[in-house]
C-alpha cells in the first residue's frame, strides 16, 4: 500500500562541480527510500547552469512506511545523449514528516526548500520543490447517498439532545473555585 506525492520541482540555486558554476545540462530525480522503482525523472534543463529551473511536477508513489523522499540533482555528461551518463550535483534527503502529519492537511501545498549535500558530504546549492499529497476521491459515499453530514464534537447532555460542543475543553473545576 502507497500514498501518492506530487513533487514539483521547481528550481535549484548556486550548483558547483568541483567548486566551480555549473553550466547547465541539469535534471532531477525524485524517489522514496523504500520503493523499488526508479522514481521520477524531470526534463534536462539546459540553460540554468548553477541556477537551473524545472517548474515541473513529478508523481512518486510512496509506501506507508517510507521515512524519506530522496531528491538528487543531477548532470548530464557531453559524451552522453541518455540520461544514464551522468555526474551526481548534490542530494537532499527530505523527511516525509515535514508534510505528511502534523496539524495541516495532507492535501495541503508544502513549499520547501532544502540544502543538496554532495557525494563528499559538502554543501552544494539548495533545491526548491513544493510537495502535496494526493488524496483519493471516495467515489463510493456520494453526498446523494449521506442523508447527513459528519458532527464532529462532544454530545452536550445524555438526554437525546442533538446539539454538540465544539472548540476546546473547559476545566469546570477552575471554574467552580473562581465562584
Amino acid at each position: 500500500m502507497s500514498r501518492t506525492v506530487e513533487v514539483a520541482v521547481l528550481s535549484a540555486e548556486n550548483l558547483q562541480m568541483n567548486k566551480k558554476p555549473l553550466r547547465g545540462n541539469t535534471f532531477v530525480t525524485v524517489h522514496s527510500d523504500a520503493s523499488t522503482d526508479a522514481g521520477a525523472v524531470t526534463k534536462v534543463d539546459s540553460e540554468g547552469g548553477s541556477y537551473p529551473s524545472w517548474n515541473e511536477k513529478v508523481v512518486v508513489n510512496v509506501p506507508l512506511h517510507a521515512r524519506f523522499i530522496t531528491v538528487e540533482v543531477k548532470s548530464k555528461t557531453s559524451s552522453s545523449s541518455s540520461l544514464t551518463g551522468s555526474n551526481s550535483i548534490g542530494v537532499a534527503r527530505i523527511p516525509i514528516s515535514d508534510f505528511i502529519g502534523g496539524y495541516v492537511p495532507e492535501n495541503q501545498l508544502h513549499f520547501l526548500s532544502y540544502r543538496l549535500w554532495d557525494g563528499n558530504v559538502r554543501r552544494n546549492g539548495v533545491i526548491n520543490i513544493s510537495v502535496r499529497v494526493k488524496v483519493p476521491e471516495r467515489s463510493s459515499c456520494s453526498s446523494n447517498s449521506m442523508p447527513f453530514s459528519a458532527v464532529t464534537g462532544v454530545p452536550v447532555a445524555g438526554n437525546g439532545s442533538t446539539g454538540v460542543v465544539t472548540g476546546f475543553p473547559a476545566l469546570w473545576l477552575n471554574y467552580q473555585r473562581n465562584i
